[in-house]
């Protein structure tokens, strides 16, 4: 029988409920217990696809093309599985299915309702992911917090599921954020009580209670928080801020959350083995050399926007024992001449260009990408961040300023990036994007090739325009490198400089398939050379003596 644990959260939205799941299925895991991961969403839009990055942050791609929560991202970094539409839930798409059923009549004329008929659905989708992935555990995440109106129907479906499969399969974790009042020196407790009184009133009495804290919590703390909440005080999971996301499963487990969960859902568990997990955990707490990467994008106003571009370069830095010292420049002022955005590039040992769409910031980023080129910079470009590569080279090569994607000029008279023929009759935007897992044949003898060691490999892609090949032979007779390409040839997904060190740059979204303990190739390979730059005010290595 699949166990169900369920994960809230109260007070404050960003308490960290992503993390905490995501961590909860690392524990899980290192008992040798097979995990899957959900997250329900209560917004109205189907998918976080046509959302800004500003408002929701990073859009996370699965394997086979959801756009999902970037929480799906965490989920897959610590568990270290690779999830599927099944795993992202919202309530766009829970009404629009409910919906279609009522048009096809298959509720036989039935007023329809959010209990039982939205209810039901949302219990459904449980009941699939857990049929698909054969999972002994299914961590569902509720998005939001409680208390939010448009959460009710998961919080009510979550509430059935006690009935609907047995108080023994399902176990409710709620984690809260315990604010501290500087006026009386002290962690408070009553947000936390709200919160679980308001759980209660709808019928939900949280098995675990997880404790948010910038401060650390007294045994009396919790012993208040398990009276006043009727929480056993072994299940009052006290977790105060720590220096690294990573180092969250190593403080529930030695708070005794495995253990609890574990016990109340009766499961047959090897011991833990968290040794490769705290070896992580203590090579990011050791300090390390810095390497200075500046990241060029145009949603650098919510750094969650990049979420799984910082944790890739992380990883990748923690490969070369070196701590990543990133600077966040917004491409609109780079666009300025002189400006304080532009000399952050002269500290750079590596520049990134990520992910993005539409013309705002893009000239700032062909500024980029032309420090990188002319000063011998390594530089990854990622998407939207080799279009902007191959404009630049582009420009370079044709001596104007004229050669654009058509995605910002359509009537440049060199679309060096274009709409493929077939997408340009197409009305509904997403229907034109190529998103999920993709083939990529390297070219022999390439720095991508070299990167990944495979002569085919699968990375996420999520795009709309692509490398027009009107000008791959004149750009490549130039320099340009395209070093990997669709099986059939015709899709350009990999471009390097020839004569630069590292200049390399991807259509797909390699951030995607980063783990800590094994960094996503190009990232890997990016940071090689680019902490063996020097900068500003850097001294050379001394020669060590025979």
């Amino acid at each position: 029988m699949t166990k169900y644990i369920f994960v809230t959260g109260g007070v404050v939205s960003s308490v960290g409920k992503g993390i905490a799941a995501a961590s909860i299925g690392t524990i899980l895991k290192s008992r040798q217990i097979s995990v899957a991961a959900q997250k329900l969403d209560p917004y109205l839009n189907v998918d976080p696809g046509t959302m800004s990055p500003l408002q929701h942050g990073e859009v996370f791609v699965t394997q086979d093309g959801a756009e999902t929560d970037l929480d799906l991202g965490n989920y897959e970094r610590f568990i270290g599985v690779d999830l599927t539409a099944e795993s992202n839930v919202t309530s766009g798409q829970i009404y629009s299915a409910v919906i279609a059923k009522e048009r096809r009549g298959d509720f036989l004329g039935g007023t329809i309702q959010v209990v039982p008929h939205v209810t039901n659905e949302i219990k459904q989708r449980f009941k699939q992911l857990a049929e698909k992935s054969q999972a002994e555990v299914i961590i569902a995440e509720i998005g939001g917090t409680v208390g939010d109106i448009e959460g009710q129907p998961f919080l009510e479906a979550i509430r059935q599921m006690h009935s609907d499969v047995g108080q023994e399969n399902v176990l409710y974790v709620h984690v809260t954020f315990l604010p501290y009042l500087n006026a009386t020196q002290e962690v408070k407790t009553k947000p936390t009580q709200h919160s679980v009184n308001e759980l209660r009133r709808i019928g939900i009495r949280p098995d675990v209670i997880i404790c948010r804290s910038d401060y650390p919590i007294s045994e009396g703390i919790r012993s208040k928080i398990s009276l006043f909440c009727d929480v056993d005080l072994e299940a009052v999971i006290p977790l105060p801020t720590v220096p690294t996301i990573y180092e969250v499963p190593l403080v529930l487990e030695e708070a005794g959350l495995g253990k609890i969960v574990v016990s109340k859902l009766g499961i047959k568990a090897h011991k833990p083995d968290l040794r490769q997990w705290q070896k992580l955990v203590n090579y990011l707490k050791t300090p390390s050399e810095l390497i200075n990467v500046v990241l060029v994008g145009k949603y650098v106003e919510l750094r969650d926007a990049y979420f799984s571009v910082r944790e890739a370069l992380r990883h990748a830095a923690l490969y070369h024992n070196r701590e990543l010292n990133l600077f966040w420049v917004d491409s609109e002022n780079l666009e300025r001449d002189g400006s304080e955005a532009y000399q952050q590039l002269n500290t750079a040992q590596g520049i990134v260009v990520p992910g993005g769409f539409g013309l705002r910031g893009i000239e700032g980023m062909i500024k980029a990408a032309t420090y990188a080129r002319e000063n011998k910079i390594p530089y990854l470009g990622l998407c939207l961040g080799l279009q902007v590569m191959v404009i630049e080279f582009a420009r370079h090569v044709f001596k104007s300023n004229l050669p654009n994607s058509s995605e910002f000029d359509t009537s440049t008279p060199y679309p060096v990036i274009d709409l493929l023929p077939e997408q340009k009759t197409m009305e509904n935007k997403g229907g034109s994007m190529r998103l999920g897992n993709y083939p990529c044949k390297l070219i022999e003898g390439t720095r991508a090739a070299k990167a990944y060691g495979e002569n085919l490999i699968y990375e996420r892609h999520r795009h709309r325009f692509e490398f027009n090949n009107k000008f791959r032979a004149e750009l490549e007779e130039a320099g340009l490198v395209c070093s990997g390409l669709s099986p059939d040839s015709k899709l350009v997904e990999l471009c390097e400089l020839a004569d630069h060190p590292w200049m390399v740059s991807c259509q797909f979204h390699p951030e995607f398939t980063s783990r800590p303990n094994q960094p996503n190739p190009l990232f890997r390979d990016f940071i090689s050379v680019a902490k063996d730059v020097l900068r500003e005010g850097d001294q050379p290595p001394l020669p060590l003596s025979p």
